[in-house]
């Protein structure tokens, strides 16, 4: 009997957990062959290899992100394979599972919730012609109509072999990211989440979770991200999986956990400050709302004022970034509501904001009991809500224009020292910000075109000029500093058109091959050296200074020295009456 398990991941490189689980847990009696794909492969090209594979037993693992697109692939491959079983399992259809028998009727087993024992012992009943009702966990449909037998009893977690070992996915570690659990579970009860339907929280075998670590390490896995729904609600256990992982780390690893900041102790941040090498460890932390009374409605426990302090000493340590989750649409927060939550989270001044919508997911407390906030929200996945009570639709457009220029402009950091100037000295707040340049970038048309990293340069311009001209000259000479930090070669043609002309930018790097003593730390080097590898342009202020100051003529130079062996960048600034001063002397 051939077995034949695949998903469509969102993007190449992740991989899917919960389908090495079942190949681990299914063989040797039962071989299982792998294959994954993504939402944007063509759903022909998907069944074309899967038929190549001449299954027997074709199983799907299913997420919101992923379900329409899989639905496509199971009725396409049932009209040219119809004896071939479909078994689906995953998160998205373990709820609601009549509706999915009802809607996909291609679909001939849903293995509900944990599904190692129950998709192993399907197999068995398949092979062997058996009956399907001694199957815990396992609906399908029974004289026509929806059978859902009885749950499963939870799984033994240290019973379960490593689904690591694998030969065929040692050669791309190096190249995906790594999903790894040491639990299952959750301890909390928030109505929007999944994970709060499963009580308690149980573990697998430390000693082989740590077996497994170096495995990995050892066969090039680089980005290793914990799925832990709370790393570290067991502070002894958190604290033994940092210190090994800090032991016995490799060079070029990054390990990612998500972790509930309130109930960090302070004794543990404290030992990661100390011997945490500086970018091994990624903290995604889920805040969702400041707002207690919101917190209060959909069961969630935190303490605001514990999560600061988490967020600020690991912040203060600087060796682990940090990645804070919000999510808009949460019941009795409106928009101002949300304005302040995101403005509190984002005075951290923590590397990334993720800034999501709420999601009314199958299963959920929330979903159950909609009405009562009257939210209207999609009927297919992903179940994005519209509106409700508080929140109008458009309010919802409004802040999803925040979520586009957050993400390119905050947190994939190419303009750090330009938005801190203009959140901290131009604009009312963070969000105000965010909110009036999406709104801007929308009128535009950019969210629909695609765009290179000087265009985001230029975009930003064109808003300011409209929105604050007071604040061009500061902020331009500030985003020259932020565009030229990220260079690893000297640019040929930068965004912006320089000023001086080149006999000036000749003079000018002469004069410090001849005398780099004139700017602090300047290197000495050669004249050749410096016109091979030095960018120099002129600023309105000192983009470097500690205290950004407006000055209305053009009174500084910009020097940037490039070392593309070391992919290393100095940046340098002096007044430029310095420079012509001393030359002139």
């Amino acid at each position: 009997m051939k077995t034949v398990l695949s998903t469509l991941n969102a993007k190449y490189i992740h991989t899917c957990l919960a389908l090495r689980y079942l190949k681990a847990y299914s063989e040797p009696e039962f071989p299982v062959t792998i294959r994954e794909f993504t939402i944007k492969d063509p759903s022909l090209n998907i069944v074309t290899d899967l038929y190549s594979q001449q299954p027997d037993v074709l199983g799907f693992s299913c997420y919101i992100w992923n379900i329409e697109e899989t639905i496509k692939v199971i009725q396409m491959f049932k009209k040219i394979k119809p004896e071939t079983k479909i078994v689906l399992g995953g998160p998205e259809v373990s709820y609601d599972v009549a509706y999915w028998l009802d809607r996909i009727p291609e679909v001939d087993f849903i293995v509900v919730n944990e599904g190692e024992e129950t998709f192993k012992q399907l197999l068995g009943q398949i092979q062997n012609n058996g009956s399907f009702d001694t199957v815990a966990g396992l609906a399908y449909r029974k004289d026509g109509k929806p059978k859902i037998n009885g749950p499963r009893e939870k799984l033994d977690l240290k019973t379960v072999p490593s689904p690591f070992r694998f030969e065929e996915d040692v050669e791309s570690l190096s190249k995906r990211i790594t999903y790894f659990e040491t639990s299952r579970g959750c301890p909390y009860s928030c109505a929007f989440c999944l994970s709060s339907i499963e009580v308690g929280v149980r573990y697998f075998n430390p000693d082989l979770v740590k077996e497994d670590l170096i495995f990995l390490m050892d066969n090039g896995a680089k980005i290793i991200k914990f799925v832990d729904r709370t790393f570290n609600i067991r502070r002894d256990y958190a604290l033994e999986m940092f210190s090994f992982l800090i032991e016995n780390r490799r060079p070029g690893v990054v390990f990612q956990f998500e972790i509930t900041a309130d109930i960090m102790r302070p004794e543990v941040i404290d030992y990661l400050n100390e011997h945490a090498p500086k970018g091994l460890f990624r903290f995604e932390i889920g805040v969702q709302s400041t707002n207690d009374a919101v917190n209060e409605l959909v069961q969630r426990r935190q303490n605001f004022e514990k999560l600061t302090r988490t967020v600020t000493t690991v912040r203060d340590g600087g060796k682990i970034v940090q990645h804070l989750d919000l999510i808009a649409g949460l019941p009795e927060e409106d928009y101002n509501s949300f304005r302040k939550t995101f403005n509190d989270v984002f005075a951290f001044g923590i590397e990334e904001v993720q800034l999501g919508f709420l999601k009314m997911l199958r299963g959920t407390k929330l979903r159950l009991t909609a009405e009562k906030h009257d939210y209207i929200y999609m009927d297919h996945s992903p179940y994005e809500i519209l509106g409700n009570n508080v929140l109008t639709f458009d309010e919802i457009i409004r802040i999803k224009q925040v979520e586009d220029v957050l993400e390119k402009y905050w947190n994939d950091h190419r303009m750090d020292h330009t938005v801190t100037y203009l959140i901290n000295h131009v604009f009312e707040s963070p969000f105000d910000f965010f909110q009036e340049f999406g709104t801007y970038w929308e009128s535009r048309g950019w969210s629909r075109i695609g765009h290179q990293l000087e265009d985001l340069f230029k975009r930003l311009i064109a808003f300011l000029k409209e929105s604050a001209p007071h604040a061009l000259p500061a902020a331009e000479s500030l985003m020259k500093l932020d565009y030229l930090e990220r260079q690893q070669f000297k640019p040929r043609k930068p965004w912006w058109e320089n000023t001086q002309n080149k006999e000036e930018t000749s003079k000018v790097l002469s004069f410090l091959a001849q005398t780099p003593e004139v700017i602090e730390g300047f290197p000495a080097l050669s004249e050749k050296d410096i016109y091979k590898h030095a960018f120099v342009t002129e600023t309105a202020i000192n983009p470097l200074a500690d205290q950004i100051k407006h000055h209305p003529e053009k009174s500084y130079f910009l020097i940037a020295l490039f070392d593309p062996k070391q992919q290393n960048t100095q940046i340098f600034t002096a007044p430029k009456s310095l420079i012509h001063a001393k030359r002139d002397a």
